[in-house]
Formats: structure tokens, sequence, C-alpha cells
């Protein structure tokens, strides 16, 4: 028998000596409890109906009340557990404060049951994904969370921005989720132009500037010098300038350019090393000369930082495969990729350039390809995985405005044109710009503590100009969305923008 019966017993044999109605028989059944159990829907209701008839109306009724109390507040702390309240005509023994506090749930004396972080199953997996997450979001910096980020080392696709592969600016579409529009970017609003401290690259590249630089250097020797000083004039902050003046800027481009070609002697290059003779250095000199020109015309290019021969990389995850080889056979993985790019010249600024369209805008589609990147083809390396814009996270300028791209001779279009692929010469530039202006975009909004998990809120903007030395292409890539993750990208309506020229020649006799 158990304890609580015998208390129950001793209760009937007091209230027999009281007077109180006695009962018959006491509950059947085995002993329902012990102490610290919880009563089932049965016990209660056995307990309820027992105590009907044994308790008296008051509990000083007879000699027994002291434990008598204590025996019915026993009874309410192991009802209590089961959400059963003992009443008793309308009345509860237990105070309203004391059965408050009894109706809280106890606390668990066991740790949640969670997924195994080291075993092959699904729910581990996906352990460790959000224990991923959870730390580079706790990350304390931008450069601890760059760590992080690039911690996993796996075998990656390598993109090369100059690649001599067939219709390689579709794949890199894909890959980067932009959409390419011919042409420049329009003209920004007044608003955006006058408003203090805002740089508006697109208002300086505009089809009609564009159009009207090429007649005028029809009769010059230098080769894109009005159409690279174009791309880097904006207007300033309030007020109203005077018209540029373009045959200063054509005297300061001739400048540069007799001085590589001709006030120099310079004996002939080496094989596959034309460039690195006399565009490049021609290059360098002009735009370093027309920035320091064009900065009183534009303030934040007194405050740039202009890069030589800097590098620039960015990795990121776009799509799934399953691994098909190895001690990982059989996994599923994120495709991952890496740009490593190496341009020529880049010009970096303080603060950010200004939106050319809104965020959220829809200006086309994306080509989908289904095929591997290896059917590109693209070839697949692990070394370090890395974030870099060509400067360090505290360098005060992290945002970028324009670069300098030369493409190299084994890409000339007259290989391509002995090939007799003529379609592919405009592709060399297009998938130039798009990927070196995805990887320098994406890394500069990383550095402000965007990731694909944590999309941009902001869209950032950068340009670039890629030449062979003779033919000149103008790109402005407008970065508005880093969630490009299998996880991320199914509801992220979110498309990255690239403009673009075809190449032309912007001097002739040259």
């Amino acid at each position: 028998m158990g304890p609580l019966v015998a208390h129950a017993q001793m209760l009937h044999r007091a209230a027999g000596e009281t007077g109180v109605r006695p009962v018959t028989q006491l509950p059947k059944g085995p002993a329902p409890f012990c102490p610290g159990s919880m009563l089932s829907l049965g016990e209660a209701c056995r307990l309820e109906g027992w105590l009907v008839h044994v308790l008296p109306s008051s509990q000083s009724d007879f000699p027994g009340a002291e434990h008598f109390s204590s025996v019915v507040s026993r009874l309410c702390e192991m009802a209590a557990p089961g959400r059963w309240w003992l009443l008793w005509h309308g009345r509860c023994w237990s105070s309203q404060a004391g059965s408050t506090a009894l109706l809280q749930p106890p606390d668990s004396l066991y740790p949640p049951i969670v997924a195994s972080a080291t075993s092959n199953s699904k729910a581990a997996k996906r352990r460790r994904l959000e224990h991923f997450k959870q730390r580079v979001h706790a990350a304390a910096s931008v450069e601890e969370k760059l760590r992080l980020y690039g911690l996993l080392q796996r075998p990656k696709y390598m993109v090369y921005p100059q690649t001599f592969a067939l219709n390689a600016d579709g794949w890199y579409q894909s890959f980067t989720k932009t959409v390419f529009l011919p042409g420049m970017p329009p003209r920004a609003p007044p608003a955006a132009v006058k408003a203090p401290g805002a740089v508006a690259p697109e208002a300086a590249k505009t089809p009609e500037v564009a159009a009207g630089a090429a007649p005028e250097a029809a009769g010059a020797p230098a080769p894109g010098m009005e159409a690279v000083a174009a791309a880097k004039t904006t207007k300033p902050a309030a007020g109203v300038t005077p018209s540029l003046d373009i045959g200063e800027l054509r005297s300061l481009a001739c400048d540069a350019l007799l001085q590589e070609s001709f006030y120099q002697n310079k004996k002939r290059p080496f094989l596959y090393r034309d460039q690195d003779h006399t565009p490049g250095p021609f290059l360098t000199q002009l735009v370093s000369t027309l920035a320091a020109f064009l900065s009183s015309r534009n303030p934040l290019l007194t405050a740039s930082s202009l890069d030589l021969n800097p590098e620039v990389n960015y990795y990121w995850h776009h799509g799934e495969e399953v691994v098909d080889r190895g001690h990982r056979k059989g996994r599923v993985d994120p495709v991952r990729f890496q740009i490593d790019d190496n341009p020529h010249l880049q010009i970096r600024v303080p603060k950010q350039l200004s939106e050319v369209v809104p965020l959220e805008a829809n200006l086309g589609d994306v080509p989908v390809i289904d095929h591997k990147p290896s059917k590109l083809p693209l070839f697949k390396r692990q070394y370090e995985n890395k974030v870099f814009i060509g400067s360090k996270v505290a360098d005060p300028c992290c945002y970028g405005h324009t670069q300098f791209h030369l493409i190299p001779d084994k890409l000339k279009r007259e290989r391509f044109i002995k090939a007799h692929l003529e379609d592919q010469i405009e592709v060399v530039y297009r998938a130039n710009g798009i990927a070196s202006l995805f990887a320098w975009t994406a890394a500069q909004a990383m550095y402000q503590g965007f990731w694909s998990e944590a999309d941009v809120t902001r869209p950032f903007v950068s340009q670039a100009v890629v030449t062979d030395g003779k033919y000149f292409a103008f790109f402005c890539y407008q970065l508005n969305t880093l969630a490009l993750t299998v996880e991320t990208i199914e509801n992220n309506p979110r498309k990255n923008i690239c403009w673009g020229t075809d190449s032309y020649e912007t001097a002739t006799g040259n």
C-alpha cells in the first residue's frame, strides 16, 4: 500500500471520531502513486471523488487538523505538475499566489537534443552550417569576418577575367547573376548630381559624350584620350562650371604618348610582351596626368588613391554539385568560385559612387547555364580563399572608382580575325568587364560588412576601361546583391547590372 493511501486511512479514522460522514470504501485499485510522482487523469479523478466524502467543511473540526493540513498540501503539490487542482466545495486549498507558482512548468534538467556536429547526416550538416553562419555574424570586426568566410578550403573554380574561352561572357553573367545592357548607363537625376559630395560616374559616360569624343580625336595621334578623360569627368558638388577644355586634355595625352613612343629609345619587345613595351607605360602616364588635371573639377579625385598593378580577389558560392571522387564522394557541396584579377591601374576613393538605378530594378534577364563550369572550360584548384580590393580594410579609400585593364597580346583582335572568330572579339572585352568589376565591387561590399547571408542594403558602383592600346571599351557595374548561394538566391529578385560599350578605335593613324 502506498504512503498516500496510508495517510488517507488515517484521515478516515480521524473523520469518524469527529462525527464526519463515514466513507464506505476507499478507492479501488493498487496504490496509484508514490511521493514525487505525477498524477494521471484517472488517478486524479479517483482522488478527487474520495476527498469529497472524506474532507470536512473546516480544517479545524477535528483533533488532527494540523496533520490534515500538511497532507492536503502534500496532495496539492503532487497534483500540481499534472495541472490538477484539488477543489472542494468550490474552494482551492492552496492560495492563489502559491497555485500560480505551482502551475509554472519546471525548467528542463537536460540540454536540448540536437544532431551530432561530426556525423554525416543532413541534420548534422545543417547544424554545422548554422554554427558557421552564427560565427560569421558574431565576428567582432570585418577582418575577422573575412577570415571566417574563407576559412574552409575546398577545390574551387578559377575564373579568369581575360580568357580565350568562347562565349565566356554569358557564363560569367550566370556565375555572378549579372544582367548586361549595351551602351552607357542613364544620366543621373539632377538632385543626385547636385548633392554635396555626390559623384555621378554615369553622368560623364553618356552616349553623347562617348559619341562626340571619337570625331574630335580623329586627327590626333593619341588613342582614347578624350574617351578616357570623359570617363573620369564628373560634375562638381554645387554650382555650374565651365565646359571641359578638350584641347588641353588632347595636349596632355599627346605629351604622354610622345614620351613613351618618341622621346625614349626603346628596343624591340620580347615575344608576347608588346603590351609592356608601349601601351602599358603610356596608359600609366595618361591616367596619372588626367587624374591630376581633373581633380580640380572633381574634389573626390583629390583624395583618391592610384594603384599600379594591384591585386584584386573575390571568393563566392553559386549553385550546388555532387563530389564525384575522393573520400568525400557523394556529398553535396556548394560550387565555389575564385577570381584573381590584376588590373593595370585602379583608382580608389574615400566616398562611394552614387547609384545608377534603384536597388530592386529589374532591367533584364540573366542567362541560365545548366552545364558544369568545367565545360567552359574552368579548372579547379585548392588554395587560399581571399577577398581583397587592393588595400587593407583600414584604408580610408575603400571604394572603387575606375579600373584600367590591358588586353594581353594573346587575346589581340588580329588573332581572332586570323582564326575567323570575329564574333569573339567583343566577348573578350565583355567578359573582362563583367568578371573584373564584379570581383572588385563585391569585395568592396564585403569590406563594409555585407556577405551572402547579410545582403547589401545599398548599391555599390564601379567603372572600368578595357583597352589593348588602340581600341577602348567602357563599362559601369552596379552591385545589387551578394546573395548567390543556393539558400539565399531562391527568394532573391535582385540582379547585378553591367553597362558596356563595344570597343572602338578612338584615334586613326595609330
